[in-house]
């Protein structure tokens, strides 16, 4: 049997821009929706919604036995956590896991946020730190994807950025992946440091990069619905993700609406829309 090619053609990487943006639009909508009283589930709705606005589904809803759009992981959870109905309190931190597919194409990305709680100030700015933590941990796998000979570049920029923070725990039993006709495709995408190179970093490449950081250990266990991943020690966790695609004129962040724009610009990368 032939190995699929993990580089894509300048056709299918146009393909993977609309699935992008409906994730990206599906996030968007659950983020602004969060706040004390909310329930996951009621999330979930908003960024169902606006997938099929989109023209797309979730492709989360295609995974056997998974039945809802998003993962939403409260405090303690941190990945695959099942869209339930207690409401969010004030100080919960919640991770939002989302991906659409679109002509046979899959976006995948995902944010935290922290539920304000003018009561515990101290509290939500640590968790506020985690999260910015996580997604400045992306930022630099991603900046760093923009010049990498090689894929595995990427978990060490990851790596030394957030150890770099504080004592924080990096998970290792999760990790990014490629991402296209599928939404979990080799190769896979370290946030650490390993010894290979990895396969090389040239036009075609698309991969999910999603740090999943915590304040404390990187043990984790499976709760009894069998899909959601939390912590042994109780500390919290923060997830952030891009689906992004290497091309010939450079880099660029499909589940971002702006590219990447923003996230990049301190880095002096410019990433470039694919043609």
């Amino acid at each position: 049997m032939l190995r699929r090619s993990i580089y894509k053609s300048p056709a299918q990487l146009r393909l993977m821009v609309a699935p992008g943006l409906a994730t990206a639009a599906s996030l968007r909508a659950a983020k602004n929706a969060v706040r004390a009283g909310v329930t996951p589930l009621e999330l979930d709705r908003l960024a169902e919604q606006a997938i099929l606005e989109l023209g797309g589904q979730s492709n989360f809803k295609l995974v056997p036995g998974y039945r809802h759009t998003i993962c939403a992981n409260v405090n303690e959870d941190v990945v695959h956590g099942i869209p339930g109905d207690r409401p969010l309190a004030p100080g919960d931190i919640i991770s939002i896991d989302s991906g659409a597919i679109i002509k046979g194409w899959n976006g995948d990305s995902a944010v935290t946020v922290v539920v304000p709680d003018p009561s515990r100030p101290e509290l939500v700015a640590e968790r506020e730190e985690l999260s910015r933590v996580t997604e400045q941990g992306m930022w630099r796998g991603i900046a760093q994807l923009a010049q990498a000979k090689h894929l595995n570049e990427v978990g060490a920029a990851i790596q030394e950025y957030i150890l770099a923070q504080g004592p924080y725990g990096i998970l290792e039993d999760y990790i990014g992946h490629g991402i296209g006709r599928s939404m979990h495709e080799e190769p896979p995408v370290f946030n650490y440091r390993v010894p290979r190179k990895g396969p090389e970093v040239k036009p075609g490449l698309v991969v999910a990069i999603e740090p999943m950081v915590t304040t404390g250990g990187i043990e984790t266990f499976t709760r009894e619905d069998d899909w959601t991943v939390a912590t042994v020690d109780g500390s919290m966790s923060a997830q952030w993700e891009h689906s992004v695609a290497v091309h010939q004129g450079g880099i660029w962040v499909l589940t971002a609406e702006d590219g990447g724009a923003a996230g990049l610009a301190p880095f002096g990368i410019t990433p470039v829309p694919i043609a």
